[in-house]
């Protein structure tokens, strides 16, 4: 998976239709958005891995 970010594993990354664009789904305050953007924070504390077949491994 050479080049691939994070953000494109993650579940709150989501493509708006409005923007024809994916953007993460997180609100962040002013503050953490300064540390992300500034590149303080080492890995995004809010990501979570999207697994597509989550909810059909619990139905079996």
């Amino acid at each position: 998976m050479a080049g691939r970010s994070q953000c494109e594993d993650c579940e709150h990354y989501d493509y708006d239709e409005f923007t024809d664009s994916y953007q993460c789904n997180v609100s962040l305050d002013e503050d953490e958005y300064e540390k992300y953007v500034s590149r303080r924070v080492r890995s995004c504390p809010y990501y979570r891995h999207y697994d597509e077949y989550k909810m059909v491994r619990k139905q079996n």
